[in-house]
């Protein structure tokens, strides 16, 4: 206990244990964006882009409507082609957009945990994002049930009626 100096830097190894992010580069093909940003900023684009190209149809007609399905189809690739970058593969892989229920695979890869090839995972999804990627599974499913339950109800409906009218 002679030599031992109480004020002395530690001498245990300590290692940087900060987790480095990416930021988030919607238009852009490279870099990775998660699932819940992947769905949420796909229904957010859609909507804007659909809700852009309605006025547009409405000023130059029919090309408006063109203009707005090409600008669906290239920010949908280049989500996607982001989306293959977090899992780790190819973005070619985002050709399979085009066919329809496989292009629900984006969904459900978890992607890299930390770096991969093409770069650090992007930062932790606030919670607009995540109300954004639980919508569209609310949405399908409240719309399954009315569909479902409303023609159930209308002929609910007829047949009460025509059994007061007996």
């Amino acid at each position: 206990m002679a030599n031992v100096n109480p004020y002395e830097t530690p001498k245990a190894a300590v290692a940087d244990t900060t987790q480095h992010f990416q930021p988030v580069q919607l238009f852009s093909v490279s870099g990775r964006i998660g699932r819940a940003r992947y769905i949420a900023y796909g229904l957010g684009m859609y909507l804007l882009i659909g809700i852009l190209g309605a006025l547009l149809a409405g000023l130059i007609g029919p090309i408006g409507v063109g203009v707005m399905w090409v600008a669906i189809l290239v920010i949908v690739f280049m989500l996607t082609i982001q989306r293959c970058h977090d899992f780790n593969t190819s973005g070619w892989l985002s050709i399979l957009v085009l066919v329809p229920f496989v292009n629900l695979i984006f969904w459900f890869i978890p992607g890299t945990d930390g770096q991969n090839r093409f770069g650090a995972p992007t930062p932790p999804n606030n919670v607009l994002v995540l109300i954004g990627a639980w919508l569209i599974p609310v949405v399908a499913v409240v719309g399954i049930l009315a569909a479902v339950a409303i023609p159930a109800y209308q002929d609910y409906v007829k047949r009460a009626q025509q059994k007061q009218q007996r």
